[in-house]
């Protein structure tokens, strides 16, 4: 039992001694103490006036009193007004400690066989080109909100959808055949998302210089610059030809099928690449190659149902005007699947291989009217999750110099963002000696694991459901709220820890408990202690911002405490050996926070 609930149970105690009521514990408010204040936390009696029938100063006072008579952890009181703060004595937050110091996974809520099944689907990348720095946020945010699904006790899938079919995906293989003369992954050096990338530029390359020539001969006859523009795009070789090849795709012709899985399985390895040095992973993909059918008979299924309606030209229509939305399409009138029609066939596929208790969608705030709809289809559809699905929103990601475009070759690619983190950690490390006396493969171990951190903590401590602007240069400073000022402080520890052992200092698993500790050492305690209640807020609000910023405060707070006090050259051994348990409680805390965003933490700096 920790100190808050100890004392919820002494105040309903207290309550039904002092006034002769019941009360149940939900009603018994106790909040941190403000700084200005002496205590650690705080009661709020106003709740109690009705039954003590006296001002908010005597309740709180007569409350306070009992408290100090009868519960051992209370030391000392005072009371502004209707608020009653409590100082807790040095026993109970060494007590605290002992139960922190003995639990390895602190926090962490172990996963039975009858937990909750929990579906997140992120990454999503286009098989048209490599993963840039939007994939990156989405990415980051998909893992860290999977950690933290799972440690707050629930069993979580996976899962990631490649959008490997399409006019886009037809592009890239036609820019191939027309001028690529035959290249390889191989014969270029290149990894294959990035090589079919390049000819997803070259097509748009080539379609602007078609539509230009084609806009002045229109222009030229008499058109204005608006229609020309749309009879030149309309009239492109290049355009027809890709439509003509999606068409043959569509129908299953042998040569451009053998084409898109040659193509699509250079992307996959690259992709694998990208994935390996982010740290994601997925427990199971899913192709809309393989589920925009079955997307189509579900639709038609419906449509037999009277779920749906047909128009005149064909195209089948969702009404969802009793939802307060308008009318939706689910199929073309020539048939084929819009990304609604392929999301539900997605979910038909997901539902029959998962017993899924709820799914939850890591997608940009662009489609947040995608997700109302689809929600609303599912659930018509008879999907149990349909209703509750989640729809984790969240805003976009530029550079300091804009926004990105894919098609004019100016996205910031995932895998040069990367390496240039990694080997900006290097120099900003090399400079301020932290890789001194380290072998080279060990510098270059802490250089990969710092420069990532700091790309992933950025990026990870702004809320989600905010734009962003992500600064390289910022993220890898060595102060301030980064990854790396909290990677330091862990590998600083370590450093103590280290060399408390090399002096034959053990820590026992229960300190000894007649210490009188200071402000700033209960105070570490509590933060310590508040781990397991924020890994359960950013499990309900789905929020990993809560703990990266978390881990950041605390960090900040054990730092000012290294400063202010000794540790290793304590003379009282007690003293030593708890505060020593103490830095070894924030490490365990900071690098299970930072593990839960799939950040690393070297043991050495």
């Amino acid at each position: 039992m920790n100190i808050e609930q100890k004392l919820v149970s002494s105040v309903v105690n207290g309550l039904k001694a002092l006034y002769g009521q019941d009360v149940p514990a939900a009603q018994v408010q106790l909040q941190k103490t403000k700084k200005e204040f002496e205590g650690h936390l705080t009661l709020v009696v106003f709740p109690f006036l009705r039954m003590s029938k006296k001002g908010p100063e005597q309740t709180a006072q007569e409350i306070g009193e009992y408290l100090k008579a009868n519960e051992p952890s209370v030391a000392a009181f005072n009371v502004i007004k209707g608020f009653l703060n409590l100082t807790i004595a040095s026993s109970a937050w060494i007590e605290l400690l002992n139960g922190i110091h003995t639990d390895k996974q602190y926090g962490i809520t172990a996963v039975g066989e009858q937990s909750p099944l929990v579906m997140i689907e992120y990454s999503s990348p286009n098989t048209n080109k490599p993963l840039h720095l939007g994939h990156v946020r989405n990415n980051l945010l998909g893992n860290a909100l999977a950690n933290i699904i799972a440690a707050n006790g629930n069993r979580v899938v996976k899962t990631n959808i490649v959008n490997d079919r399409g006019i886009h995906i037809c592009k890239s293989m036609l820019a191939w055949l027309k001028y690529g003369n035959g290249e390889t992954p191989e014969s270029s050096g290149k990894k294959g998302d990035h090589l079919i990338g390049d000819y997803y530029v070259a097509f748009d390359k080539h379609f602007k210089a078609e539509v230009k020539e084609l806009m002045a001969q229109y222009m030229a006859e008499g058109m204005g610059e608006e229609e020309a523009k749309a009879k030149a795009e309309a009239e492109s070789p290049l355009m027809k030809e890709a439509r003509e090849m999606l068409v043959k795709w569509e129908a299953g012709d042998p040569e451009v099928r053998a084409l898109w899985q040659k193509m699509n399985d250079w992307v996959y390895a690259g992709f694998d690449e990208t994935y390996k040095l982010m740290g994601v992973s997925f427990d199971k993909i899913y192709y809309e190659s393989n589920t925009y059918l079955e997307g189509k008979k579900k639709v038609l299924e419906g449509l037999e149902k009277g779920l749906f309606y047909r128009k005149e030209d064909g195209s089948v229509w969702a009404d969802l005007t009793g939802e307060g939305l308008d009318h939706k399409l689910l199929l073309r009138a020539d048939g084929t699947s819009v990304y609604m029609t392929q999301d539900i066939g997605t979910a038909e596929q997901r539902f029959s291989d998962y017993p899924i208790d709820k799914m939850i969608y890591v997608v940009g705030n662009e489609q947040n009217y995608h997700f109302q709809v689809l929600s609303i289809l599912l659930d018509r559809l008879g999907f149990e999750w349909g209703k509750s699905l989640v729809h984790f929103s969240y805003g976009m990601v530029e550079l300091p110099e804009g926004k990105m475009k894919s098609r004019e070759g100016t996205v910031v690619d995932a895998d040069d963002l990367m390496e240039e983190m990694i080997n900006t950690a290097k120099e900003t490390s090399n400079e301020l000696g932290k890789l001194d006396g380290l072998t080279q493969e060990e510098a270059d171990d802490i250089a990969r694991i710092v420069g990532l951190g700091a790309l992933k903590y950025f990026i990870l401590k702004v809320d989600a459901r905010k734009n962003m602007t992500f600064n390289p240069k910022e993220s890898i400073d060595f102060n301030g709220n980064t990854g790396p000022f909290i990677q330091y402080t862990y590998a600083r520890i370590q450093s103590v820890l280290r060399k408390a052992k090399e002096a034959g200092i053990t820590v026992p698993e229960q300190l000894h408990a007649g210490i009188e500790l200071s402000e700033k050492e209960e105070g570490l305690i509590q933060m310590v202690a508040d781990f397991a209640a924020v890994v359960k807020q950013a499990g309900t609000d789905y929020s990993p911002s809560i703990i990266a910023n978390y881990c950041y405060d605390l960090v900040k707070e054990y730092n000012q405490f290294y400063h202010d006090f000794s540790i290793l050259r304590e003379e009282n051994i007690d003293v030593k050996v708890f505060r020593l348990a103490l830095s070894e409680n924030v490490a365990k805390v900071v690098r299970l926070g930072m593990g839960l965003l799939g950040i690393e933490v070297p043991e050495r700096m």
